[in-house]
């Protein structure tokens, strides 16, 4: 009895090298801004079913956890951005073939990432790394199982970002969209039985929101491998190359993904920074508290959105370098950030208009908390402006493959400015909230301007990308 025969691979969407502009950035931002705002939201579910059945320190463990596992993970991640660049750019060549090379070999650089590294390193490194973010005692007996499952069972969430970023640089973004709910749910329903307990399941507490959210990535996961294999999507794994690592191909994700590792690292390391020069001024507690509402939550639905367009950035401008319209990925650019700027706009706005509102919804009404968040939101509205403006040229530049130059300029901009006047202003005077967050402004304006020269000067049309024949087959 014969197997079936592979399902054939969905057609490419021709409309982001040939149809209307406008409507090509519009259908590829959407699901992606979904994406990103269902994900974000389940991180609060996690904390709130967290914070209600184990307590403060269990939030504390899942939010310490996170900031470390993260850092690790947008570093190994990084690669699926070389991997989006190779894709978008044999999509827009309409080079299946190579295409499904460049997946399967990240497929195999995630499961060796994950099995060989993360695993063994991420499962004897926990404690230490615990230690190191000076976690209490109570909150690391509640980090340590978490992080440790974390590590160990990270293949899924690894997949999950590469078939997502494949999938979006094949110019389907409604796909990821969809796994992104299906997690969502998942691991929400995982939660709620494995952290309380239910019937004959124990109450696995804290540990019980990383079973959860392994158990929901690993199922997608499975479902993924299998479309993977048998066909139907915009992508899947070649059928005539062997199963060998390729490594021209292993080379070509690390070339183009690396800059975009450190570059988060970098990122990350500066807002860890930032938080100290927080914390050190007059009223460190209440400066740190509004920090942590007004920019990592409430200035989080602008970097959504952002996020989303330079996803939708990211795959015109290769796509469309791929088929050898360098005209059209500018143009496609320039309608990605006026979509930008209408959404922080009216983003903005609420953060002018309804500011005690907004802080009300996270419980903050001491006066002087209050005071300083209205602060931090006057400026965060304008601030968004830039970051929304910066963040889609960033697409543009790491989608034609220049990924190198978005790492200087964060380097400039989101470290170096910002720290660098925090810490002069410390040295020679006494520092404030309003002046931390001017400072968070300059950099954000900085780099807005560097990404739109750097993208306007067009060095990005002469990046080359070829992976040659392939092996030979199996």
């Amino acid at each position: 009895m014969t197997a079936p025969a592979p399902k054939p691979a969905k057609p490419l969407d021709r409309s982001i090298v040939e149809g209307h502009i406008s409507s090509a950035v519009w259908k590829l931002a959407w699901p992606s801004v979904m994406t990103n705002v269902i994900g974000g939201l389940q991180g609060v579910v996690d904390h709130a079913i967290v914070g209600h059945i184990v307590g403060f320190n269990g939030n504390a463990a899942v939010g310490v956890s996170w900031q470390i596992f993260l850092v690790v993970i947008v570093f190994i991640s990084s690669l699926f951005t070389g991997m989006s660049v190779l894709v978008a750019r044999f999509a827009g060549a309409g080079d299946h073939d190579k295409m499904d090379r460049t997946v399967y070999q990240a497929f195999l650089t995630a499961v060796f990432m994950s099995l060989g590294i993360l695993a063994p390193v991420g499962y004897f490194a926990a404690p230490w790394l615990l230690s190191l973010v000076n976690a209490s005692a109570a909150v690391q007996a509640e980090a340590l199982p978490f992080l440790r499952i974390m590590f160990t069972f990270s293949l899924g969430m690894l997949m999950f970002f590469m078939l997502g970023g494949a999938l979006r640089s094949a110019g389907d973004a409604k796909t990821p969209m969809k796994l992104g709910i299906a997690v969502t749910v998942l691991n929400v329903a995982f939660n709620l039985i494995l952290i309380r307990g239910l019937g004959p399941i124990p109450a696995y507490g804290t540990k019980g929101a990383a079973m959860g959210t392994v158990a929901a990535f690993g199922l997608v996961g499975i479902y993924s491998m299998y479309k993977l294999l048998s066909g139907g999507w915009a992508v899947s794994f070649p059928k005539h190359h062997g199963f060998a690592p390729d490594w021209v191909i292993i080379k070509s994700l690390f070339k183009f993904g690396l800059p975009t590792g450190i570059q988060g690292i970098a990122m990350n390391v500066g807002g860890v920074l930032m938080l100290g020069f927080v914390g050190s001024v007059a009223h460190g507690a209440e400066a740190q508290a509004t920090f942590a509402v007004g920019y990592t939550q409430l200035f989080s639905f602008i970097t959504w959105t952002s996020q989303g367009l330079l996803g939708a950035a990211a795959v015109i401008a290769g796509q469309n370098l791929g088929a050898g319209k360098p005209e059209r990925a500018v143009e496609g650019v320039h309608v990605a950030a006026r979509y930008g700027l209408i959404g922080a706009a009216v983003i903005g706005a609420t953060f002018l208009l309804i500011p005690r509102l907004l802080l009300g919804l996270f419980g903050m009404y001491n006066p002087l908390v209050v005071d300083i968040g209205i602060q931090l939101l006057r400026v965060l509205a304008l601030s968004g402006l830039f970051v929304t403006v910066a963040l889609t040229y960033t697409g543009g530049l790491q989608g034609t493959g220049d990924t190198k130059s978005p790492l200087y300029i964060s380097i400039i901009s989101q470290v170096a400015i910002p720290l660098g006047i925090c810490f002069l202003v410390r040295q020679f005077g006494t520092l404030e909230p309003i002046q931390i967050w001017l400072a968070i402004l300059a950099g954000h304006a900085t780099r807005c301007v560097l990404s739109v020269v750097r993208f306007r000067q067009g060095k990005w049309r002469d990046i080359r990308v070829d992976l040659g024949k392939g092996p030979a087959s199996a």
